[in-house]
C-alpha cells in the first residue's frame, strides 16, 4: 500500500512544534478507578483564553503558570476553558501545572507547555537561502518582513532528500520586527560569537554573515540541515497556515518519485503558497533549480517583482553575491 508520507511528516510537524508550543505535557493519575483520564492537548484561542482537553469532564482543583499568569475564569468540562486578567504578551513560552479530577475522583496531575497566541505575526517572504556550508560560512534561510509585528510563535519546516523523517523544526521566541527588516536563520552554529538576538538589538550577534542592520538567530549544533538536490522550505503560523514556501530541486526527476515530496507540492498547493507557472499543482518543473549554488552563490527572490509562489521569482546570483541580512545581489549566475 502507498504510504502517506507528506501526511505523517505534518502530523508529526505538527506534534514536535507543539510539545516546543502547546500540547507537551507530563501527566501523572494520583488516585481513583483503573479506568484512566487522558489529558489531549491544549489551544490558545485568543491573547486572554486558553484551552486544555481531557478524556471526559474534570473540575480543576489547582492551576498554576509559568510565568505567572493572573486568572479571571475557569469553565470546567471536557474542554477546560480559562480567560486570564490580560492578554498575554505574544508568542511567550508557558509552562501551566494543572491538578484536574472527574467525576469518579480520578485525578490527573499534568505538566504542559505552550506558546501564548500572537496575532500579530508579521507578513513576510522567503528571500535568500543558501545549501552549501564552508566553515565558517553556514546555510542560512533569509526572510524579508512585509508588515510590522512579532515572530513569537512563528515556526521554520525543512523536509529533505534523505527521508521520510528528514524535518528540521525551528520555533521562534517573541521578537519585534518591522516592516522592510531582514531576518537571518542560520542552520548550523560553529562561531562562539553567534548569538540569538532576542534582546531587542540586530548588533549583537557575531559570526559570519551575520548583519548588524539585520536580525540574526542560530540553530544549535552542527548538521547538515538543508539539500540543493531536494528540499522544501516553509514557514507556518500558529494556525498551521503556510506565510511563504519555496520547493528547491537539483535533480527534480529522481526526489519527485519519492511520495513526501508530491504530497508536499500538493499541501503548499492546497494552502495557495506553491505553483507552477500556469497556476496548476506544481511538478518537478516547477521546483526552483538550485545548479551552480555554491557558498557564495545563494538562492535568491527577486525583489524587484511581485511574489508569484512560483520559480519564476528565483535565481542563482553571481559569485560572492552573498547578501545574508541585506537587499539580494540582482546579478545573476550565467546558468540562469
Amino acid at each position: 500500500m502507498k504510504k502517506n508520507y507528506f501526511l505523517l511528516i505534518g502530523i508529526c510537524a505538527i506534534t514536535l512544534g507543539s510539545c516546543t508550543t502547546g500540547d507537551s505535557g507530563i501527566s501523572t493519575m494520583l488516585g481513583g478507578s483503573s479506568q484512566a483520564l487522558l489529558y489531549l492537548g491544549s489551544k490558545t484561542v485568543s491573547e486572554n483564553k486558553i484551552e486544555f482537553e481531557f478524556s471526559r469532564p474534570v473540575i480543576i482543583k489547582s492551576l498554576n503558570f509559568e510565568p505567572s499568569l493572573k486568572i479571571a475564569s475557569i469553565e470546567d468540562g471536557s474542554t477546560v476553558k480559562i480567560k486570564l486578567e490580560e492578554a498575554a504578551k505574544p508568542g511567550i513560552l508557558v509552562t501551566a501545572n494543572i491538578l484536574a479530577e472527574d467525576e469518579k475522583r480520578n485525578t490527573i496531575n499534568v505538566l504542559v507547555s505552550f506558546r501564548s497566541r500572537n496575532n500579530r505575526m508579521p507578513e513576510l517572504v522567503i528571500n535568500e537561502i543558501r545549501t552549501e556550508h564552508s566553515n565558517p560560512r553556514t546555510e542560512f534561510i533569509e526572510f524579508k518582513i512585509r508588515s510590522d509585528g512579532n515572530l513569537g510563535g512563528m515556526r521554520v519546516f525543512i523536509l529533505g532528500n534523505t527521508n521520510a523523517s528528514r524535518l528540521t523544526i525551528y520555533e521562534f521566541r517573541p521578537v519585534e520586527v518591522k516592516k522592510d527588516d531582514y531576518v537571518t536563520l542560520h542552520l548550523r552554529t560553529v562561531e562562539d560569537s553567534a548569538r540569538d538576538e532576542y534582546n531587542g538589538r540586530k548588533d549583537e550577534s557575531g559570526g559570519r554573515d551575520s548583519s548588524p542592520e539585520a536580525w540574526d538567530f542560530w540553530i544549535p549544533g552542527n548538521t547538515k540541515r538543508i539539500h540543493r538536490e531536494a528540499s522544501v522550505v516553509y514557514v507556518l503560523d500558529q494556525d498551521d497556515n503556510v506565510l511563504s514556501a519555496v520547493m528547491l530541486s537539483g535533480e527534480p526527476a529522481t526526489w519527485w518519485a519519492r511520495d513526501y515530496f508530491a504530497e508536499a507540492a500538493i499541501f503548499l498547493f492546497n494552502q495557495g503558497a506553491w505553483k507552477s507557472i500556469d497556476g496548476n499543482i506544481p511538478t518537478p518543473a516547477d521546483a526552483v533549480r538550485t545548479t551552480g549554488t555554491t557558498n557564495t552563490r545563494t538562492i535568491n527572490r527577486d525583489e524587484t517583482a511581485p511574489n508569484t509562489g512560483t520559480n519564476a521569482d528565483w535565481y542563482i546570483t553571481v559569485t560572492s553575491g552573498v547578501t545574508a541580512g541585506r537587499p539580494n545581489n540582482p546579478g545573476r549566475h550565467s546558468s540562469q
